[in-house]
């Protein structure tokens, strides 16, 4: 399988769930700038939309949105528990963070990241994910993951998200429960790994 990304973009989340799970991947890094490949090709041409991360699993279309694309890989290795299985409702839990995490965490960040964004815009993303992150570190209170004990999918995906507070200079101090959590999920071997083949280890 070959997967299209960004260093520390959102595609970080599928890198770090193949690492978790133990699943091979080629890596291919993608000029979003650009939208081009390392040999040049228009990187439309693979996700017609020019976002990461996009998955080839050599049977028809890519896979894309992150959110997806983490739950295909962590159910090509069921023992990993990166994704409980199919009719357990601990699997609908997983995937109500990863809903949550694409719509009110990365979302939310998206304007951040624009130059064009309207100041007031960005005022209005930054109150919302202060109220955002602290649902999630009431949800983390009294545990390491956000389903438990058991890292999942989703935490590869809110772990990638919550990096980007760095950058956009949003203190997450203020959010103990939250930077216990980065904390535990940043010592992992499958998140070190991932991090160090995309060049962004601390």
């Amino acid at each position: 399988m070959k997967l299209f990304y960004k260093p520390g973009a959102c595609s970080l989340a599928p890198h770090i769930v193949a690492c978790e799970a133990g699943v091979a991947l080629d890596l291919v890094s993608v000029d979003l700038a650009a939208k081009t490949l390392p040999d040049g090709e228009d990187y439309f041409a693979v996700n017609p939309n020019g976002y990461v991360p996009a998955l080839d699993i050599g049977d028809g279309p890519v896979l894309t949105e992150a959110s997806v694309v983490v739950q295909y890989l962590a159910d090509r290795n069921p023992s990993s528990g990166l994704m409980p299985p199919a009719g357990d409702p601990a699997r609908y839990r997983v995937q109500q963070w990863l809903a949550f995490i694409s719509t009110e965490l990365h979302k939310s960040f998206s304007p951040l990241f624009k130059p064009g964004t309207p100041e007031e815009t960005k005022t209005a993303s930054r109150a919302l994910l202060d109220k955002r992150l602290g649902f999630v570190d009431a949800a983390l209170a009294d545990r390491t993951y956000l389903t438990g004990e058991t890292f999942t999918a989703a935490d590869a995906y809110a772990f990638t998200v919550l990096r980007w507070a760095a950058p956009m200079k949003i203190d997450l101090s203020g959010f103990p429960a939250v930077m216990r959590f980065m904390a535990a999920a940043g010592a992992r071997p499958g998140v070190r790994q991932a991090l160090t083949e995309e060049g962004i280890a601390a």
